[in-house]
């Protein structure tokens, strides 16, 4: 079999694979739903509200149907690519809520992810390259400590300590109240401001995002640090950088051009499905800093059991980490054919 068609063997397989991870997923969070304890009715008229006014709630909103045709409607739905009104939002649907609060989350997670990458490939590779030194004792260190520290206890200090003691950031939004964002074309402050030329508002929504993104970034990079230097160091021990090394390559030309290369094919995966995960809702990071992306959004309707809400975001996430889980094994596939087998 060609390479090429080998490739397209492996991507069909995938492909047809989808639907089924998508549906066991969406039907998973269907059933969680509706065990978990709370009312729906009673998140939106109280808990004191008659019950005759509760059961005609039910009525109107197709809770009291049984389960089996709860689902199947919730499916049917889906295939149309209706992910229903929000309960708690008279008037709103979930596809409003995504196209407000989702530039929110890809801006948070883009630049959290752009400080992992950079921090932690650049320790791996710097503690990779000098081995059982202080300097590869402190890298092991530093991936141990910012992968177990949890991120909700880690934002809130760095809140306590550099906007509540120090004021050096704000709290609790994207951009000043007082202030006009940049106009909308993306939804990413930091890009709109570039694309529509109003520079001056660049600093101030890189200002807001900074603890955030900072604080999901540095924690995050514990764990590129780690893969890095474990797959660099096993890389360098290969027999072809010995090789290379025999011939009088530099030392620098095969960290760069023989070693690193093979040893970000791991990492490429990691950072893949990683960033696909935030982007399906940095619900800790969101909820810690009241950052108003979906994450936050999920964490609110979960809490208010808002069904069509959780169960319209969960699908969305859902189709993000499958398609962008699939993207990582394409590339990796074409990277390395040895995947395909």
């Amino acid at each position: 079999m060609s390479r090429r068609a080998a490739l397209q063997s492996y991507l069909l397989v995938r492909l047809l694979l989808a639907p089924l991870m998508l549906w066991t997923i969406v039907t998973v969070v269907f059933l969680l739903m509706r065990v978990a304890p709370g009312d729906p009715t009673d998140a939106i008229l109280g808990n004191r509200a008659p019950e005759s006014a509760k059961n005609a709630l039910r009525e109107q909103l197709g809770l009291n149907k049984p389960l089996f045709f709860q689902y199947l409607d919730y499916i049917f739905n889906l295939m149309r690519l209706n992910l229903g009104d929000s309960l708690t939002s008279k008037g709103v649907t979930v596809w409003e809520i995504i196209a407000k609060h989702f530039p929110a989350t890809v801006e948070l997670t883009f630049y959290g992810m752009l400080i992992a990458v950079i921090v932690g490939v650049g320790l791996g590779i710097i503690t990779a390259s000098r081995p059982n030194t202080p300097l590869d004792a402190g890298g092991r260190l530093f991936g141990l400590i910012t992968y177990s520290l949890p991120i909700f206890w880690v934002g809130m200090l760095l809140q306590l300590i550099f906007a509540v003691q120090l004021r050096w950031f704000p709290l609790g939004t994207r951009f000043p109240l007082s202030e006009t964002p940049p106009q909308t074309i993306t939804g990413l402050y930091t890009f709109d401001s570039l694309m529509t030329l109003q520079l001056d508002k660049l600093p101030t929504a890189l200002y807001y995002l900074a603890l955030p993104s900072f604080t999901l970034g540095i924690l995050l990079s514990g764990i590129f640090e780690r893969m890095v230097r474990v797959n660099l160091k096993q890389t360098l021990q290969a027999d072809y950088v010995d090789a290379a090394k025999a011939r009088g390559i530099p030392e620098k030309t095969i960290m760069i051009a023989h070693a690193l290369k093979n040893a970000l094919i791991p990492v490429i995966t990691v950072l893949g499905l990683t960033f696909a995960a935030l982007l399906g809702g940095a619900v800790l990071t969101e909820v810690t800093f009241s950052w108003p992306g979906l994450g936050n959004q999920l964490y609110r309707a979960i809490s208010l059991r808002d069904y069509p809400t959780v169960q319209g975001l969960m699908a969305f996430f859902a189709t993000i980490v499958v398609f962008a889980s699939i993207l990582i094994d394409l590339i990796n596939a074409y990277i390395d054919p040895r995947i395909r087998y």
